[in-house]
């Protein structure tokens, strides 16, 4: 009797992109359909937003950050938002899941910028 064994001629022969199984298709086409799985983002002017401002310390070691919630734009104009309150309050900052987070507690100059480019702030907390 004779085995049978299947012989290549390259032990590294296999395709190691190779993909057994995807939901959503190919993921070496993800930058081609990236466009398609990103939710739509309901830009609203800057009148109707209705934004809170509030400091807080929870979960950052003590440290006080000032947040903005209530955004409902795109990250681009919340980036150049985010670039405008930095240079005017003279802090660092960042943008999470559509909020804004300036460090310090500047909720009361925040809020007079805000109300200064036209949207509806107010503060919030104690």
């Amino acid at each position: 009797m004779s085995s049978s064994k299947r012989k290549s001629s390259e032990p590294n022969d296999r395709n190691e992109n190779r993909v057994v199984y995807s939901e959503f298709g190919n993921n070496n086409n993800n930058n081609k359909n990236a466009a398609a799985f990103e939710r739509p983002v309901q830009e609203l002017p800057i009148d109707r937003q209705d934004l809170r401002v509030q400091a807080s310390r929870k979960g950052r070691k003590g440290k006080t950050v000032t947040v903005i919630t209530g955004f409902q734009t795109k990250p681009e104009t919340l980036n150049a938002l985010l670039k405008q309150l930095k240079t005017q309050c003279g802090a660092g900052g960042t943008v999470k899941e559509n909020t804004i987070e300036i460090q310090g507690d500047r909720a009361q100059q925040i809020v007079q910028i805000l109300i200064q480019l036209g949207y509806k702030a107010k503060v919030s907390g104690g």
